[in-house]
């Protein structure tokens, strides 16, 4: 099993960069993540608050399918629509 290292926002690709332990890296595209969900302003906001302070959770959320459920509840940041 792969052992996740590190994993980081890149702000020039606009994407969520994973490395593992055998040196492959997983790379999510915020921008297409965006356009899946349809995302309004306030959720806009609690995705940016979550790639920029905790990539990593933000990642997991995309990968294991849970994002959508994420945004349909509580946002982290305090905004609403």
């Amino acid at each position: 099993m792969l052992k996740l290292l590190h994993g980081f926002y890149n702000m020039d690709t606009n994407s969520v960069e994973l490395i593992y332990s055998d040196g492959s890296v997983l790379t999510i595209d915020c921008e297409e993540v965006e356009n899946l969900y349809n995302v309004t302003n306030s959720q806009m906001a609690d995705l940016d608050w979550l790639v920029y302070h905790a990539p990593m959770e933000y990642a997991g959320l995309v990968v294991s399918g849970e994002l959508e459920h994420h945004l349909k509840g509580t946002m982290l940041h305090g905004i609403e629509d």
